[in-house]
């Protein structure tokens, strides 16, 4: 009910109980603007849009106070045999307790906010330490009475074709954009690596989220041959993109996770925040760099090998 990247995060332990708990109904409470997302999991059955989010943004709009009193019919529209509350906010078990049937999350120790596990059934202890798509499988497995094993799979069905706009050459997405400045990697090491790449053969893109992302962009394509500056896309056109990337290399923000997710090379930069516990987690993911660390170009280039 928050980030992307935590979507993505709970998507593994989705997969693992699909495959302990064969012919399980499984529904996923999820920020709004993520439904399309997670529908990409061929375990989740259905998915219920919750706009908090955007409540938060429109306060007064009578629209978003409608869409979250349908998320809320929603979710006491039935008996649920199972309400577990993964992310440990009090929003997330807030929303938990909106449903009916017994509800399960993380113990005081072990929430992100420990008010939230007052208010459910059942606490289960969960080191911290653990990263967050390991501290999701454990919470889920401990639920319904199974061992996490093996590497985490995301599950998701690639989208089968790229964009019509995209190359139809070999192509890498470079993930330019972040929500803070201190996530940020120098526009001229993007331009150096996206050089370099174009030098192996390899068209550039750089995606923009919002208007001031989508100008970066073009100011950082006109410097680099061959280079495209992405049109606007929703959260469903950048998965094919990136589903059809050679590689991507990305700060740390959702897409980037979400490259991981859909099982591609992934070059993680960090400079601001630990990726211990938080950073690319998959066997096609390396996070590079961490807090005041910043990695070269030529650390890049290298886990690439193009």
């Amino acid at each position: 009910l928050s980030s992307l990247g935590d979507v993505i995060h709970h998507l593994p332990a989705v997969t693992d109980l699909a495959r302990h708990r064969p012919g399980a109904r499984i529904c996923w409470a999820v920020e709004e603007a993520y439904a399309d997302l997670v529908r990409l999991h061929p375990a989740v059955a259905e998915s219920i849009p919750v706009g908090l989010r955007s409540l938060r943004r429109y306060p007064l709009r009578i629209e978003r106070w409608r869409r979250l009193a349908a998320a809320g019919r929603a979710l006491r529209s039935r008996r649920w045999d199972y309400i577990v509350d993964t992310q440990g906010l009090l929003k997330s078990a807030l929303v938990a307790r909106t449903a009916s049937g017994r509800r399960y999350g993380l113990d005081r120790a072990s929430a992100r906010e420990a008010s939230a596990a007052s208010l459910y059934d059942e606490r289960i202890a969960v080191p911290r330490g653990l990263h967050a798509v390991e501290r999701n499988r454990r919470l889920v497995a401990a639920v319904f009475g199974y061992a996490v094993e093996g590497p985490a799979d995301y599950g998701l069905e690639l989208p089968p074709y790229p964009p019509l706009w995209a190359p139809r050459r070999r192509f890498a997405v470079m993930l330019h954009a972040a929500s803070r400045a201190e996530k940020q990697w120098p526009d001229d090491k993007w331009v150096e690596l996206a050089r370099r790449l174009s030098g192996h053969g390899y068209a550039t893109i750089f995606p923009g989220g919002t208007e001031a992302e989508r100008v970066a962009a073009a100011r950082l394509a006109l410097l680099v041959p061959g280079a495209i500056a992405a049109p606007p896309m929703d959260l469903w056109a950048a998965a094919t993109l990136l589903a059809h990337a050679q590689f991507v290399v990305g700060v740390d923000t959702g897409l980037t996770h979400l490259a991981v997710a859909l099982d591609k090379t992934t070059v993680g930069i960090y400079r601001a925040t630990d990726p211990a516990l938080t950073g690319l987690h998959g066997e096609n993911g390396l996070s590079l760099g961490g807090h005041g660390r910043e990695p070269t170009v030529d650390e890049v280039i290298a886990v690439l090998a193009p």
